[in-house]
C-alpha cells in the first residue's frame, strides 16, 4: 500500500514539474493543407518535394516590374492570418509545441548554472567558482546591480562581450524551447544571469555581465532559436531526420538537448508545425589584409577568413509584425592573427513595425535591437542598442533594385578601446561606456551579374568607467568617435559563387580634457569567393 502512495506521488509531482497545459488549443486555423503529406501514399521524400515546388511555384516573389516594389500579390490559397506570403505558418503551432509548466525552464536554467559551476570548479579550477555559503551571504547582500555592492569588472573583452551573451542565449532558450514565446522568454535571461552573479562566484558581482548576458543573450538566442525552427522537419524520416537533428542540435543546444527529453527528436507529424521565414546564407572566404602604419593598399600582413551571414524573413512582405520575424546575423573570423579569431559579430532583430509602400518604393519602419562585437588586433568594441531603422527597396529594372536601410539607436552600455590593443591580455584592456550610434547602408543589385554597395557606421561613446580596481564608478574619461566605412562589390562567376572585394576603414577620435587628442586610422582590404545560397522563394540581395 505504502508503494502504491509513493507511486501516486511521485507521479503527481512530474505532473506538477514538468507538465504541460492540459487545455486543448484551437488549431483549426493553423493547419496549412499545402504542407501536409499522406503517410498512407508512402515516398515521403517524394511528397515533401512536391509540396516544396508547388509552394515555389504559387508563393515566390515576384522579378517583374510591373509589380509595385517587386511585390507579388497574395495567394488565394494562403491563409495570411497563419500564414506568410510564402505559406509558412507565423507561429509555431501550439498543438505540436506545447507551453510546459514555468518550474520546467526554471529547473533548467538552475541545471545550466550548476553545470557551468561544476566545470568552472572541477574541471577548470578556477578561483573565482569556489563559493559557498559564506560568499552566498556576502553576495546577496551586495544589494542592486547598480548599488555600490557591485562593481565594474576587469575580464577580457572576449568574456564580457562575448562569453556571456553566449551563455545568456541558454538561460533564454530554456523557455523559449519548452513553448514560450520571445517577450515571456526574455526575463529568463536575467534570472540565469543574476543567479550566477549571486551564486556561481565568490567575489564580488559585476553589473555590466548582466546587462550584456540579459539583452545581448535575448538577440542571440531568439536569432538561434529561429535558425534550428528553418532547419527541423518532422516529417522528414531517415538519415535526413538525422542531419537535421544534429545540425539544429548544434545551432541551438538548449532546444536539441529539451527535443530528447520532450519526444520530439523521433516525433512524426504529418504537416509543418514550426514557424519558419525564407533564410538566405551567405557563405565567404579568401584573404584579408591588414595594412600596415602606411596604410598603403595591401601593404600589411596577410590571413585567411571565412565569414558567414543570416538573412532572415522579408523585410518588404505587407504583412502584420512581430519580434524577429525579419533579423540579420554575421559572423566574421580571422584565422592567423593569434588568439583574436572572432573578428567580428553583428546583428540586429525586429522588435515592432510596419510596412508601407511610397510610389514605387517599399518600406520597412521599425524598432531594432542590435548588437556589435569588434574585436581585432587594431581596436576593440561592444555596443548594446535600442533604436529605430528604416529599410528600403526602389525597383529600377526587371532584375535591378536599389536597396537602403538607416539607423539612429541608443547605446545604454558599451564597451571601447581607446588605444593600441593588444592580444595577450587576460585582463581588462578598454572602457566602459554608453552613448549612441548610427547606421546607414545602401547597395545596387543588378540581376545575376553584380553588387556594389557601401555601408558606415559611426559610434560617439562616453567613457565612465577605465581599466584598475578601486576606481570611481562614474567619471569623466572622454568621448570616443569611432567611424567604419566599408565599401564592397562582388562580381557573379558561376551559379552560387562570386568574387568579391571589400575596403575597410576604421577611425577614431578620442578626447578627454588636460589630454591630448588621440587619432587612429587602420586600413585594410578584403578578397573572396563568396557563396550565395538564396531562398527559391525570396528573392532580394538585400543586406
Amino acid at each position: 500500500m505504502k508503494i502504491l502512495q509513493l507511486s501516486v506521488v511521485v507521479l503527481l509531482t512530474t505532473k506538477v514539474l514538468f507538465g504541460q497545459d492540459t487545455a486543448k488549443p484551437d488549431t483549426t486555423k493553423h493547419v496549412a493543407k499545402l504542407d501536409t503529406i499522406n503517410p498512407d501514399k508512402g515516398d515521403i521524400k517524394g511528397q515533401l518535394k512536391v509540396i516544396k515546388d508547388t509552394k515555389i511555384k504559387l508563393h515566390s516573389d515576384s522579378v517583374s516590374p510591373s509589380v509595385i516594389a517587386n511585390q507579388p500579390k497574395k495567394s488565394s490559397k494562403v491563409d495570411t492570418i497563419v500564414q506568410n506570403k510564402y505559406g509558412d505558418l507565423l507561429r509555431d503551432d501550439s498543438l505540436y509545441n506545447k507551453k510546459y509548466s514555468i518550474w520546467r525552464p526554471a529547473l533548467e536554467v538552475i541545471g545550466d548554472n550548476i553545470a557551468l559551476s561544476l566545470v568552472d570548479s572541477r574541471i577548470l579550477k578556477l578561483e573565482f567558482s569556489k563559493v559557498n555559503v559564506t560568499t552566498w551571504h556576502r553576495t546577496i547582500n551586495a544589494g542592486f546591480p547598480w548599488g555600490a555592492g557591485w562593481e565594474w569588472d576587469q575580464d577580457r573583452f572576449g568574456n564580457n562581450f562575448l562569453s556571456h551573451p553566449i551563455m545568456g542565449n541558454f538561460y533564454f532558450n530554456d523557455a523559449r524551447c519548452n513553448g514560450y514565446n520571445f517577450w515571456a522568454s526574455a526575463p529568463f535571461a536575467f534570472a540565469g544571469s543574476y543567479m550566477w552573479k549571486i551564486f556561481g562566484e565568490n567575489g564580488t558581482p559585476e553589473r555590466e555581465d548582466i546587462v550584456n548576458t540579459t539583452v545581448d543573450g535575448i538577440l542571440l538566442g531568439e536569432i538561434l532559436y529561429r535558425i534550428s525552427s528553418n532547419i527541423l522537419d518532422d516529417r522528414t524520416h531517415g538519415r535526413e531526420r538525422v542531419f537535421r537533428e544534429i545540425l539544429a542540435g548544434i545551432i541551438d543546444p538548449m532546444r536539441g538537448f529539451n527535443r530528447l527529453i520532450q519526444g520530439k527528436t523521433f516525433r512524426s507529424t504529418n504537416k509543418e508545425v514550426y514557424q519558419k521565414e525564407p533564410l538566405n546564407i551567405t557563405v565567404y572566404g579568401g584573404v584579408h589584409k591588414i595594412n600596415d602604419h602606411t596604410n598603403a593598399i595591401l601593404s600589411g600582413k596577410s590571413s585567411e577568413m571565412l565569414n558567414i551571414q543570416f538573412d532572415y524573413g522579408n523585410p518588404f512582405e505587407m504583412r502584420t509584425r512581430n519580434p524577429f520575424d525579419f533579423f540579420k546575423l554575421r559572423v566574421e573570423t580571422n584565422v592567423g592573427v593569434g588568439r583574436k579569431i572572432i573578428d567580428n559579430v553583428t546583428g540586429y532583430g525586429l522588435l515592432v513595425g510596419r510596412n508601407a509602400q511610397a510610389g514605387n518604393i517599399a518600406l520597412l519602419e521599425g524598432g531594432f535591437m542590435y548588437y556589435d562585437y569588434w574585436d581585432n588586433t587594431t581596436f576593440e568594441l561592444s555596443t548594446i542598442a535600442l533604436g529605430g531603422g528604416v529599410f528600403s527597396k526602389l525597383p529600377i529594372g526587371k532584375t535591378t533594385n536599389l536597396y537602403t536601410n538607416g539607423h539612429v539607436g541608443v547605446v545604454p552600455l558599451s564597451g571601447s578601446s581607446t588605444g593600441p590593443v593588444t592580444d595577450t591580455s587576460q585582463f581588462r584592456d578598454y572602457s566602459f561606456g554608453y552613448g549612441w550610434e548610427a547606421k546607414f547602408e545602401t547597395f545596387l543589385s543588378v540581376g545575376n551579374i553584380a553588387t556594389l554597395g557601401v555601408s558606415y557606421n559611426y559610434y560617439m561613446i562616453h567613457l565612465f568607467n577605465n581599466t584598475g580596481k578601486g576606481e570611481a564608478a562614474i567619471g569623466t574619461l572622454g568621448n570616443n568617435s569611432i567611424g567604419i566605412l566599408k565599401p564592397k562589390i562582388t562580381l557573379h562567376l558561376y551559379k552560387d559563387m562570386s568574387i568579391g572585394f571589400e575596403y575597410y576603414l576604421y577611425s577614431q577620435v578620442h578626447t578627454e580634457a588636460n589630454t591630448p587628442t588621440f587619432t587612429s586610422y587602420q586600413t585594410e582590404q578584403k578578397i573572396f569567393i563568396q557563396f550565395y545560397f538564396e531562398d527559391p522563394q525570396r528573392r532580394g540581395h538585400y543586406n
